[in-house]
């Protein structure tokens, strides 16, 4: 600005306007909510993220123990049966370059389709016929048996075995002067070669067959199970033949040896043995691989294999298909069996889920109401609370399916991820849903809808039974059917759903008798008992249905596991046919001092011995033969033993009670594939000897204790009549099984066997060979002799339960209780909790009146027993129906690891254990949450007055 005068002033800038307040904007919907109820945020993640854990974990766990039981199964098997051999004949121009060749080829090309071990992968060449070995100054057991060789090459022979004399063999010499040879040092000194023998093994055509002994070696691991495909290369193997037993064993040649050691046999063989990596099989893989190894042993993979190797006569062999099938048959055998528990578990979690929901339904209705009459629709408002679920549940969602394929490696993560997904949509959706019905006029109860939706239910539980009964549970080839698979559940929720009905009538008729009497608590917790948090009768099935559905799964599967138990231990005694049973060779017999000593062992129950004949001849009514077996016992002793195995069980006296003299008939038990050749005369018996016994018949059988699969026709008669007959019986005490019932030991046992059981005799000329044969080869028995065997049922028991197969379902059915008693805890809890403001209302008016904490405890307990009482009967009752419908349909064998008839029955303490652990986790969760909580809230609502 510029004055009169010219002066220029500053003039002040114009003042800005004033700014305009901003805009309100209301805070996010969700983060408000989550800010006002941080613990129910909390709780419902938690919620979410156990059970969306456990739906991803289940099949994991299923996964993993099918897998891990096939691997281990096949571990125990060895490389000689995982593996692929693939052969080829020998030629004069095979070199060890060749060989090689070949085996880098077939390892990439068979690599590409198998995963393959990196271990055991060892080729050579094999002379399939053994040489006799001529030189007069080796061991013979006659004149006419010689000892027996068989050569081979073997790539990397020197890092298996230490030389332990002499030098490494080299390559023959051209002018087919002996192939120089090593041989194992245990090998040389039975047969008595020394280092420098040429060994003369007859001519072959124009060739002359010679070999010279140049090294002799130490095996490093004679449990290396290339040596089981070689021959005997690590000691002087005997064999036997008739009347005749010589020595044999195997030697090694180099590579250079290669073009002469095809001429040296007429029957050269180059093998390549590629075993397959028992980590790498998978359960749901079985099929795909059994296929591609047929294409290699039988199709187009061989085809490319001697395309690739230029081999015309190449071929390919494995024992894994067979072994495949087999695990295949175990695994679908066991599948059903092991998704009963999970199944269970699902339906227990979808109820808690559908309880959480109604929980949170009630305790916001009034807040929903409000919005609703303030102008929020339904829409608007389901997805504010479909968003607030979301961001609740999805995040632990998340983390529960991710912790699940942390801590549960397995290749498979499809079912995982779907049944995730699945719970994860179901907890975001059950409260939006069920806050909906706000929004739905009230209809009256005892509507149609739900007893059309009841009927639906038994109608499908009917359908599931009756094809439950049609086709069975626990049969090799069905694989897991859903719907079998949920027959046990499905049996729960329509015993829940009856339950449901009928305990509200029952727990009014109750609470009307007690109104007649003279206290007021009993009556007033009855009623509340039978109405639900809004006064009406019917109180939602919900909470009886998660307790009853846990009851009944639980009760279930451990009658599935006790059953097992029994039925393996039942199977173990069966096959040993006792407790302990010894069996001796054909050429010995038991004294009858070490029976005596035998049968007062500690824990003998009761002991007998038997003289059992195999090549006995029956003669029928019609004069009709057959080969069958003779089994000659002690009557009543033995009747004790077929009592406590439950295995061909017989009225002693029909034994014992048998009339004297060389005419009379001996009374006999006859197997059933006899019984029809009975009747018209006196069947008899013919030993080997040509004695023969008239027999009549006491009583028909299926097995007996001594053959308890026999595989041919038996008689079972007394040792004294049959003595009278039979004149081998009259020389001496002819025993050659025993048997015994109780707790024995059975180290015991095979102590006193070496001590008196072989009477004194020293073994010597064949037989001691045999016996020393069989202890070089690890095959002796707990230091017995060959042929002395000491069979205990607790060893067979341990061998049955330590199948992989078996441990794999039961972890699973341990797992589902687990989980089930979890979840029955959790709706306890959710019970508890939604019933609480009510009650906690109820009590604190009723303190007013006067009534004593401890009056108020016990009205607590009224309240929830009958509740906890219908589920702990009604799912026991359930868990009996279960087994009662389908215990008939379910085949326990792939669990027990043998064969078993018998059908699964109820039990009183596998139900009477889940029946009675879950009344007295619902009363202790009554108490406490009163003794805790209540007082609290009592105080807080005498303070500010009525809540609801």
């Amino acid at each position: 600005m510029t004055t009169e005068d010219g002066t220029t002033v500053p003039t002040p800038a114009p003042a800005p306007p004033p700014a305009s307040p901003p805009a309100h904007r209301p805070a996010p919907w969700v983060r408000t909510r989550l800010r006002a109820a941080p613990l129910t945020a909390l709780l419902t993640a938690a919620l979410a993220l156990v059970t969306v854990f456990l739906a991803a974990a289940f099949p994991r766990l299923a996964d993993r123990g099918a897998d891990s039981a096939l691997q281990e199964f096949a571990r125990g098997l060895g490389t000689n049966v995982t593996n692929l051999e693939v052969t080829s004949e020998t030629a004069r121009d095979d070199t060890v370059a060749n060989l090689d060749t070949v085996q880098q080829k077939l390892g990439e090309q068979i690599g590409q389709k198998l995963s393959l071990a990196r271990s055991g992968r060892d080729y050579g060449t094999r002379i399939k016929t053994e040489r006799r070995m001529f030189n007069p100054s080796f061991t013979r057991f006659s004149e006419q048996a010689a000892p027996a060789l068989n050569l081979f090459y073997l790539h990397g022979l020197t890092d298996r075995v230490t030389l332990t004399a002499g030098t490494w063999p080299g390559a023959a010499a051209p002018d087919s002067g002996p192939l120089p040879i090593v041989l194992s040092q245990k090998a040389a000194d039975a047969i008595n070669i020394k280092l420098g023998d040429v060994i003369e093994s007859g001519t072959d055509g124009p060739y002359r067959l010679r070999s010279t002994v140049v090294g002799f070696y130490r095996v490093n691991d004679p449990q290396d199970p290339i040596w089981e495909s070689l021959g005997c290369p690590t000691r002087a193997c005997l064999n036997l033949k008739g009347d005749d037993a010589w020595y044999w064993t195997s030697g090694f040649v180099d590579g250079g040896s290669l073009p002469a050691l095809a001429t040296w046999g007429s029957s050269g063989q180059n093998f390549w043995r590629l075993p397959v990596e028992p980590g790498s099989l998978r359960a749901d893989q079985l099929d795909g691989i059994r296929a591609t190894i047929g294409s290699y042993t039988a199709g187009p993979g061989l085809s490319g294999l001697i395309d690739t190797t230029l081999r015309a006569d190449l071929h390919a062999t494995s024992l894994m298909p067979d072994v495949l099938s087999r695990a295949t048959a175990r695994y679908q055998a066991a599948a059903p069996l092991g998704a009963v528990g999970p199944a269970g578990v699902a339906g227990i979690a979808v109820v808690v889920l559908c309880m959480a929901a109604a929980l949170s339904t009630d305790r916001r209705t009034a807040e929903i109401r409000l919005l609703q009459a303030r102008g929020g629709s339904r829409g608007g408002v389901l997805l504010r609370l479909l968003g607030e679920g979301a961001v609740t549940v999805v995040p632990a969602a998340v983390l529960g399916t991710v912790l699940a394929l942390v801590l549960m490696p397995t290749p498979r993560w499809g079912s995982s991820v779907s049944l995730a997904l699945s719970v994860t949509l179901l907890a975001v959706l059950a409260f939006p849903l069920r806050a909906a019905r706000l929004w739905s006029r009230p209809r009256a109860a005892g509507g149609w809808r739900r007893s059309i939706g009841e009927l639906t239910v038994l109608a499908v539980t009917a359908a599931a039974v009756a094809e439950v009964r049609r086709r069975g549970v626990g049969h090799s080839g069905g694989g897991v059917d859903p719907l079998l698979v949920a027959a046990p559940l499905l049996l729960a929720v329509s015993g829940g759903l009856l339950l449901a009905r009928i305990e509200p009538v029952v727990v009014g008729w109750l609470a009307a008798l007690a109104g007649r009497g003279r206290g007021l608590v009993g009556f007033l917790g009855l009623v509340r008992a039978a109405r639900d948090n809004s006064g009406r009768r019917r109180p939602s099935a919900l909470p009886l249905l998660a307790l009853l559905i846990a009851v009944t799964v639980t009760g279930f599967g451990a009658t599935v596991l006790d059953t097992v138990n029994h039925s393996r231990t039942r199977a173990a005694r069966i096959a040993v046919g006792g407790d302990v049973s010894i069996g001796v060779p054909v050429y010995a017999t038991l004294p009858e001092d070490f029976t005596k000593a035998a049968g007062e062992l500690p824990g003998v129950r009761a002991a007998t011995g038997a003289w059992v004949e195999d090549r006995a001849t029956f003669i029928g009514a019609d004069r009709s033969t057959t080969d069958a077996i003779l089994v000659v016992v002690e009557p009543k002793a033995y009747a004790e033993i077929s009592r406590a195995t439950g295995v061909g069980g017989y009225d002693p006296a029909k034994l014992a009670d048998a009339p004297g003299g060389q005419d009379a008939a001996v009374p006999a038990l006859f197997s059933r594939g006899l019984a029809d050749r009975l009747v018209g005369g006196a069947p008899q018996v013919r030993t080997p000897s040509g004695s023969r016994m008239t027999t009549s018949v006491a009583g028909i059988v299926t097995a007996t204790p001594a053959l308890p699969d026999p595989g041919k026709p038996f008689v079972v008669v007394p040792a004294g009549p049959a003595a009278e007959h039979l004149p081998e019986l009259k020389r001496a005490t002819k025993v050659n099984k025993w048997f015994a019932v109780g707790d024995v030991d059975p180290d015991r046992v095979r102590a006193l066997l070496m001590e008196r059981g072989l009477g004194g005799r020293q073994l010597s000329g064949i037989v001691k060979l045999v016996n020393d044969e069989a202890a070089a080869a690890g095959k002796a028995s707990s230091g017995l002799p060959p042929g002395y065997v000491v069979h205990s049922s607790r060893e067979k028991l341990a061998e049955l339960a330590g199948d992989p197969v078996q441990r794999a379902a039961g972890r699973l059915f341990w797992y589902a209780g687990f989980a089930a008693a979890g979840f029955a805890l959790l709706a306890v809890l959710l019970t508890l909790l939604r019933a609480a403001p009510d009650r906690t209302a109820v009590l604190a008016r009723l303190r007013t009146m006067g009534l004593r904490p401890r009056q108020g405890l016990v009205l607590v307990i009224f309240e929830a027993l009958p509740q906890t009482l219908a589920a702990a009967v009604g799912g026991g009752l359930a868990a009996v129906t279960a087994v009662v419908l389908l215990g008939g349909a379910i085949d326990l064998s792939a669990l027990v690891g043998a064969p078993v008839g018998e059908a699964l029955a109820p039990a009183v303490m596998p139900v009477l254990l889940p029946t009675a652990g879950l009344a007295l986790v619902v009363c202790l969760g009554v108490v406490v949450e009163t003794l805790v909580a209540g007082r609290r809230q009592i105080a807080t609502e005498l303070r500010a007055g009525e809540q609801q």
